[in-house]
């Protein structure tokens, strides 16, 4: 797995949660539960994790959804 975006951000967490599953491409989202270790202030990032086979079509549609600034480069 490839990590495609890193952030604390729960509104874009959940936009890309939902391309990702309306597009059919598999994905995890790592450190979900670390908000109990801060706090629930959210200074911890969460990753949204793909398959790499996955990663040119995933790219492509966080592009045409106006949010390619929160890929991850590798």
């Amino acid at each position: 797995m490839i990590e495609l975006i890193r952030t604390n951000d729960a509104v874009i967490i959940s936009f890309v949660e939902a391309l990702l599953r309306d597009a059919g491409i598999g994905s995890f989202t790592a450190d979900e539960n670390m908000s109990v270790l801060d706090g629930s202030i959210g200074i911890l990032p969460r990753r949204i994790m793909i398959d790499a086979d996955d990663a040119d079509e995933a790219r492509q549609l966080l592009t045409d959804a106006g949010i390619e600034h929160e890929i991850r480069r590798k």
